[in-house]
């Protein structure tokens, strides 16, 4: 775990409030879509922005229009169960809502659409890396959606997960009894400061640490 340059956070930590760490945690999601692009269609697809210069230098392939893209997400979002989430969260990243207009799943609660998506959305393939306790990918799947949709969740929902994604990250699970006692001190007024070293895998004593096999950084997966 290491410091974010931009808030003080623990990196991933300071999003959605710091845009370095808001872009770190959309980074989880933009390389598994890219992968899957270059794996399935030997294609990166538009450039960041989602729709503009052609594939990544050195991605060997040739670029996909934004409409051919669009077109992959739907079916992408219309078979969820099929994909890892990270590919998943990328398609519905580049569908419009008919509802709000806004991206599909990402949108005010209450919108009917968004409410489909965002449940649907964890139907997705959740594959643990090696090496992490059994649920690490879950509650990372589980993090990285609740971040990018701060709006979208309640103040103590969204400071657990600001506080646990940097550890799960490297590869720990905290016990029920942790994660619990940690939601106790949120409920009872503590905030990311007062918190923000009970993950710290120096001071993680009791959590589910990574087990003696190579653990795969889900980072750059």
């Amino acid at each position: 775990m290491r410091r974010c340059d931009g808030c003080g956070c623990w990196e991933y930590g300071g999003a959605p409030g710091c845009a370095r760490c808001a872009a770190l945690v959309d980074r989880i999601v933009e390389d598994g879509w890219r992968g899957f692009l270059r794996e399935r269609f030997g294609a990166a697809g538009p450039s960041a922005g989602h729709g503009g210069a052609g594939p990544a230098a050195g991605s060997g392939g040739v670029g996909l229009s934004a409409e051919e893209e669009s077109a992959i997400a739907e079916m992408v979002a219309d078979e969820p169960d099929r994909h890892d989430w990270r590919v998943v969260d990328g398609a519905l990243d580049r569908l419009v809502c008919p509802g709000c207009g806004t991206r599909l799943g990402r949108g005010p609660l209450g919108c009917p659409p968004c409410d489909l998506a965002d449940g649907f959305r964890y139907s997705a393939v959740e594959t643990d890396r090696p090496g992490v306790p059994p649920g690490n990918e879950h509650a990372i799947r589980v993090g990285v959606s609740v971040i990018r949709a701060g709006h979208r969740q309640s103040p103590s929902a969204l400071l657990g997960w600001r506080l646990g994604l940097p550890a799960l990250l490297d590869g720990f699970l905290p016990t029920t009894a942790q994660a619990q006692a940690m939601r106790a001190r949120i409920n009872a007024g503590a905030g990311y400061d007062d918190l923000a070293g009970m993950w710290d895998s120096s001071n993680a004593s009791g959590a589910e640490a990574p087990g003696p096999g190579r653990r795969e950084d889900v980072r750059n997966r």
